[in-house]
């Protein structure tokens, strides 16, 4: 199973292809604005999407996701929790900031609560229900990797200064949810470098006075 990263939209959204090169399968996580890197390789290698995973549904995470659904026939997954943001720029951001363009998206076709395990391409995934940087986000877990989304950063957290952020549950999700997950687990964020569960208990400055 590969993993490739691209870097979208004005935010430098990180969206992640997962695929398996024999059976030309894959999935998708948070295909954010300007999404023609993503959809030219895959059309390159071939991949047979099946899945668009959303870590959660602001604009930036979610604004290639009308693009990709059109081209891959692929459902959403998202929290329940922030169902109607596809639908409303007021709420996933897009409407808040000038020069950010309406995001309007169908709905997502599965809505998670968090504690599901996902069987995508011959694979689990657990769903982590993590709020704090938004009420719905969520991280899924594969094996020793996860996609932590806007939660986690290599030596930082989310912000939590948008509509339904809580800094307080922020710090919750992280110490409760991700610090229990392997030193070693890879984690593969929403912005930025990727980094490791053992390397932010050791020097993420939100991180060290939890532990």
């Amino acid at each position: 199973m590969k993993i490739e990263t691209f870097v979208l939209g004005p935010a430098m959204t990180n969206a992640y292809l997962m695929y398996d090169e024999e059976s030309k399968e894959g999935l998708v996580v948070d295909p954010g604005m300007g999404p023609d890197s993503l959809l030219r390789r895959i059309g390159e290698l071939g991949i047979a999407v099946k899945a668009i995973l959303l870590t959660h549904a602001h604009f930036d995470h979610i604004g290639g996701v009308e693009e990709l659904r059109s081209l891959t026939k692929a459902p959403v997954y998202l929290h329940r929790a922030e169902a109607d943001w596809m639908t409303e720029p007021q709420k996933n951001g897009s409407g808040l900031f000038p020069g950010i363009p309406a995001i309007v998206c169908a709905p997502a076709e599965h809505l998670l609560d968090g504690g599901e395990t996902l069987s995508l391409l011959g694979e689990t995934f657990r769903v982590l229900h993590t709020p704090g940087h938004s009420p719905g986000s969520v991280t899924y877990v594969w094996g020793t990797t996860i996609f932590s989304g806007d939660v986690l950063f290599k030596n930082s957290i989310g912000r939590t200064d948008l509509p339904g952020g809580s800094y307080e549950t922020l710090m919750h999700s992280i110490s409760e949810k991700l610090m229990d997950l392997p030193e070693e687990t890879r984690v593969l964020c929403g912005h930025g470098p990727e980094t490791t569960i053992g390397r932010e208990q050791m020097h993420n400055p939100y991180v060290t006075g939890l532990l």
